[in-house]
């Protein structure tokens, strides 16, 4: 992640849950929840969320895996992860929050059973060497789980291009402050491969058995999975 970036998320992080509602209508919500399910993970399973932001994926995991399980929540900007152990405190979920590269997990191979990252894989700096890394850290037979906008064709897509070019960074910038942000994040949802593009930086790790996907609202969004080696 360039320092820019770097950057840009550290000046929104204090709104950053607010605008992710207000933007999604909420829907986000319900794509958070697929992904869980995707996961295969129950009570005393151990998860990985990868670039976790201020926590809610990962907290979304506590709940299914219990007080047996374990999760771990890391993010590289720690202005972003300082939001999360608070909502884990409120709601009464212990998470263990680390700062952490998903290029460079500090963690031994097949240490997890679920590795998870939710619209994050778009702003590294090298998709590939992430999912490898998360592949890495997950258990043979465990699953990494990839949760990322897509780009929706038809009536449907020209109606989301023109929000997410004039509507969200409108709405974002007067959330935040910063409408640069909110033109960045769309752009780069854009530009990045989905669909069995996407299967094949999975594919070329070389950590997988096999992987798929699965759109959600129209392929606003995708959820990718793969079973590691």
């Amino acid at each position: 992640m360039s320092e820019a970036v770097h950057t840009m998320f550290s000046n929104i992080a204090p709104n950053y849950d607010r605008t992710n509602s207000v933007l999604s209508l909420g829907v986000h919500h319900l794509w958070r929840r697929a992904a869980v399910r995707m996961t295969g993970a129950r009570r005393g399973s151990s998860a990985l969320d990868c670039a976790t932001g201020t926590g809610d994926l990962a907290l979304a995991l506590k709940r299914v895996v219990g007080l047996e399980g374990l999760v771990v929540g890391t993010d590289f900007n720690a202005a972003m992860l300082s939001h999360a152990p608070g909502k884990g405190l409120a709601k009464g979920l212990d998470v263990r929050w680390e700062v952490a590269d998903v290029m460079n997990l500090p963690y031994e191979d097949a240490t997890f059973d679920v590795a998870t990252i939710a619209f994050g894989i778009r702003n590294v700096d090298d998709p590939v060497r992430a999912l490898a890394e998360m592949g890495r850290v997950c258990k043979p037979g465990g699953r990494v789980v990839v949760l990322e906008f897509g780009q929706p064709r038809g009536i449907l897509g020209f109606a989301y291009r023109t929000y997410s070019r004039y509507v969200i960074p409108l709405i974002g910038g007067l959330l935040t402050g910063n409408k640069k942000a909110y033109e960045y994040l769309p752009s780069t949802a854009a530009a990045f491969p989905s669909g069995e593009a996407f299967l094949a930086l999975m594919r070329g790790t070389g950590r997988f058995a096999k992987v798929g996907f699965e759109p959600l609202t129209g392929g606003i969004a995708y959820l990718y999975w793969g079973d590691s080696l």
